[in-house]
C-alpha cells in the first residue's frame, strides 16, 4: 500500500485517538492494540516517514497512560459513577425504554386481575401474607409487617434478597433474556397485587407514603438490573456486526458494570426499608404517641429518590454523552497534521 493512501485510510482514526480521551479501559486497550498493529505496518514499509514517528509517539502516550502513575482506586471508582457508567448506560437507553414498558405492563395486568378476582390476590402474595395484612389493618396498625424485627437483622435480610434478586435478573438474561422476562413478570405481578390490596381497603395513598420510601429506589433498581439482563440477552440475539462470541463479552462487561453499580442504591434501599420506613409506618397508628416522621418528610424522600433516578439514568447520560460528541465534533474539526508523502 502506498504511503499516501496508508495514511487516507487511518488518519482520522489517529486524529481521534490523539484529540478525543477516553476513561473506558476496554477502549483505551483497543486503541493500542490498533495502534500498535499500524506501528508495525509504518515502520516495514515506511521506517523514516514522519507518519511512523506520529503513531509511535501516539502509542506511547496511551502506553503510558495505562502504566504511569496509576490512579487511586477511590480515583478509579468515582470516575466510573460519573462518567463511564452514564456513558455505558445511554447506550441502552432504548432496552431500558422497553422493560419499563413491560415491567409497567405487568403491574398493570396485576392490578386490573386484582379488581376482577379478589382471589387472585391471594394466589399471588398467598393467603398468610394477605390474612396477616388484613389482621394488621383490623388492629389500625396496616403497616406492622415493618415492625417485627429489629432494624439491623431488617436491614441484612432485606439487603440480601434484594441484591439477589437483582443479579438473578442479570444472570437470567444469559437464557436471550427468557428468565429475566419471568422474573420481571412475577415480580410486577405482586407489585400491582400488592399496591392494589392497600388501595383496596382505603389505605391507597397512606401506603405510598410508607412503602415508597423504600420503594422507589427498591423498584428501579430492578427494573434497572432487568435491563442489564435484557442487555445480556440482546447481545447473543442482535449481535450486529460482531461475532457472537464477540457481541456476548461487550454484552457481559456492559451488562455488569450497570448490575454492580446497582448494590450501593439496592443497600441504601434496604437502609430506608428497615429504619426510615420502620418509623414512618408509626405515624398511621390508632396511637400517634409512639412518633414517627411527618409526613412531608415521607413525600421529599420519595421524591428524591425518583429525581434522583430520573437524573442519573436517563437525563445525566443523556448530557454526558452530547457533550463527549460535541468534543469529538470539534476535535474532528481541526485540520489534519501534514505529512511529507
Amino acid at each position: 500500500m502506498r504511503e499516501a493512501m496508508f495514511i487516507k485510510k487511518n488518519a482520522q482514526k489517529w486524529q481521534e485517538y490523539q484529540h478525543l480521551q477516553t476513561d473506558d479501559p476496554d477502549e483505551t486497550a483497543d486503541r493500542f492494540i490498533n495502534l500498535m498493529d499500524d506501528l508495525s505496518y509504518a515502520k516495514t514499509f515506511y521506517p523514516h516517514s514522519k507518519v511512523t514517528r506520529w503513531i509511535n509517539s501516539l502509542s506511547v502516550s496511551i502506553y503510558q497512560s495505562l502504566y504511569r502513575n496509576k490512579k487511586e482506586k477511590f480515583s478509579r471508582i468515582g470516575l466510573f459513577f460519573k462518567k463511564e457508567l452514564p456513558l455505558t448506560f445511554q447506550k441502552y437507553h432504548r432496552i431500558f425504554l422497553f422493560t419499563f414498558i413491560v415491567f409497567f405492563i405487568f403491574c398493570l395486568m396485576g392490578v386490573l386481575s386484582s379488581m376482577k378476582d379478589e382471589n387472585f390476590i391471594r394466589g399471588v402474595l398467598g393467603d398468610e401474607y394477605v390474612q396477616m395484612t388484613e389482621d394488621n389493618i383490623a388492629k389500625g396498625d396496616p403497616f406492622g409487617v415493618y415492625k417485627d424485627e429489629s432494624y439491623f437483622s431488617m436491614f441484612i435480610r432485606i439487603a440480601f434478597n434484594n441484591i439477589k434478586v437483582d443479579f438473578y435478573m442479570f444472570i437470567g438474561g444469559i437464557l436471550f433474556g427468557l428468565v429475566t422476562m419471568w422474573l420481571l413478570f412475577n415480580n410486577s405481578i405482586m407489585l400491582g397485587c400488592f399496591q392494589y390490596l392497600f388501595f383496596a381497603k382505603g389505605l391507597g395513598w397512606k401506603s405510598v407514603l410508607v412503602i415508597w420510601i423504600h420503594g422507589t429506589l427498591e423498584i428501579s433498581a430492578m427494573v434497572v438490573a432487568s435491563t442489564a439482563g435484557f442487555i445480556l440477552g440482546s447481545s447473543l440475539i442482535f449481535t450486529g456486526t460482531f461475532k457472537r462470541n464477540e457481541s456476548f463479552t461487550r454484552g457481559v462487561k456492559d451488562a455488569m458494570k450497570i448490575v454492580l453499580a446497582l448494590v450501593p442504591i439496592t443497600l441504601f434501599a434496604a437502609f430506608l426499608e428497615s429504619y426510615v420506613t420502620h418509623l414512618m409506618s408509626q405515624s398511621f397508628d390508632k396511637d400517634l404517641s409512639t412518633g414517627g416522621i411527618p409526613v412531608w418528610g415521607s413525600a421529599l424522600i420519595l421524591l428524591s429518590s425518583l429525581v434522583f433516578i430520573i437524573w442519573y439514568f436517563i437525563i445525566y447520560p443523556i448530557k454526558i454523552n452530547r457533550k463527549e460528541k460535541r468534543l469529538y465534533e470539534l476535535q474532528l474539526s481541526k485540520p489534519l497534521s501534514s505529512f511529507n508523502v
